[in-house]
């Protein structure tokens, strides 16, 4: 069952002792913002600066940030920031001009992808670029129908929040959305994941179809986080691809969350399935916290879209933007960081499941690259989720000052998903303070 509020590891206010400068903030915080944001843990991090895989509160404290894919290389890298700094300084227009910068960024975008994906549509957030998808999708399908993983997150629009599952029962699905469930090994009908999801996903075209709903899209985050993290085996997308072009409809791969080398076998998060997207949307890493994403699509799928109606967006693809953009790219292939998510992951996965061998709580691990889910249970054999426990786990490495955060539709798996610029030895400190709070559990 869900909690009540959505947000598994949320701040609720009076339950927490602040002090009274923190205290302060949080009124100023409900009084200037109102009541739709929320603070991440129990007693909140007051951060005032950040530097690689550490983020640092206003006593100097330093706290290792186990859980940020918006800062993916790094918080305020000096190449990153060099780069925005010096382009906001010549010029910073939108895409009606000619400009190098756009063309040069995209040119080594597309080049990350595979050849068929060759058109690149630039927007200011994920979300934006999601729901530029969707009207690229009804547009070349001419149907409405979108499915996608009963716990998806996908983004804010108005839109886009329709097939966001993971906003909570406040924010209910369109009437065209079917959600289907996620593709858990530890829940999959006789253990088959790809047949599993397969099936799922043809019941949710059916269930369309029998409705007078024409399928549009397939949309799917390619690691599944938000669901619980499930990235194997690999290639058990390939069947529920299949499906949904069948029936008319389009795949769409949401990397805002595994793109960029995170996986750490391959650039995106579709490729460890052997599928290509029509579209895939990026978002977060892409500008390393400065607000740029983007849409990359087959030709052939806009070209409908582009005929009818002109895309304009003031900010996407901005100078500034792309050269935030091509900045951390450059970092991402220079200093061989999916090479690295690949390396530091095993070791870290390798670390995790040595843990789950001293405490039965740990039902599982898994992930791929950067990218950890660690699945907590009461009960590991049943495995019976147990949400109390993972908030008490992400509370107290808040404490320890380890950054994290939970996820799922149970609350119950540690979310794990750091800078891909971890090293090993930020990952033995993780374990060392994951055991400790551990065994003060027991």
């Amino acid at each position: 069952m869900k909690p009540k509020d959505s947000m598994v590891n949320a701040f609720v206010p009076g339950a927490a002792m602040l002090s009274p400068e923190d205290a302060a903030l949080v009124a100023r915080r409900e009084a200037a913002l109102g009541p739709a944001y929320r603070l991440f843990y129990a007693n909140p991090v007051h951060l005032v600066r950040g530097e690689g895989v550490w983020l640092y509160d206003k006593d100097g404290n330093a706290y290792l940030d186990t859980y940020n894919n918006v800062a993916s290389i790094g918080h305020c890298h000096p190449h990153v920031v060099a780069a925005t700094a010096r382009q906001s300084a010549i010029l910073s227009s939108h895409t009606r001009y000619l400009h190098e910068g756009v063309l040069d960024y995209a040119e080594k975008l597309l080049a990350t992808f595979p050849a068929p994906l060759s058109h690149v549509m630039f927007t200011c957030t994920g979300s934006e670029a999601n729901d530029l998808a969707m009207r690229i999708a009804r547009e070349h399908t001419s149907g409405t129908g979108i499915i996608v993983s009963e716990n998806a997150y996908h983004g804010v629009t108005a839109g886009v929040a329709e097939f966001s599952p993971a906003l909570g029962p406040g924010v209910p699905l369109g009437v065209h959305v079917r959600a289907v469930p996620a593709p858990d090994p530890h829940r999959a009908a006789a253990g088959d994941v790809a047949a599993s999801f397969t099936a799922a996903v043809q019941a949710a075209i059916d269930d369309l179809i029998r409705h007078g709903i024409r399928p549009a899209a397939l949309i799917v985050d390619t690691v599944f986080s938000s669901d619980g993290v499930f990235c194997d085996p690999p290639g058990f997308l390939k069947g529920a691809v299949a499906g949904i072009r069948a029936a008319g409809g389009l795949f769409i791969a949401d990397e805002v969350q595994p793109g960029f080398g995170r996986t750490g076998d391959a650039m995106w998060g579709f490729q460890r399935h052997g599928i290509v997207p029509d579209m895939a949307s990026l978002g977060k890493p892409m500008g390393n916290g400065y607000p740029v994403a983007g849409l990359v699509l087959r030709p052939e799928v806009v070209a409908e879209f582009g005929a009818k109606g002109r895309y304009f967006n003031t900010f996407g693809g901005n100078g500034t933007a792309v050269a935030t953009a091509m900045a951390v790219l450059e970092v991402v292939e220079g200093e061989g960081l999916q090479a690295n998510a690949a390396a530091v992951g095993r070791y870290f996965r390798d670390g995790l499941r040595d843990l789950a061998t001293r405490h039965e709580a740990i039902g599982d691990v898994r992930g791929a690259g950067l990218f950890l889910g660690v699945e907590l249970v009461s009960d590991r054999a049943a495995m019976t989720p147990d949400a109390a426990r993972t908030a008490r786990i992400v509370n107290a490495l808040r404490e320890a000052r380890i950054l994290i955060s939970a996820t799922g539709p149970r609350a119950n798996i540690l979310k794990i998903r750091p800078p891909l610029v971890f090293s090993h030895a930020n990952v033995d400190l993780f374990i060392d303070r994951l055991d400790q709070v551990m065994q003060a559990e027991r």
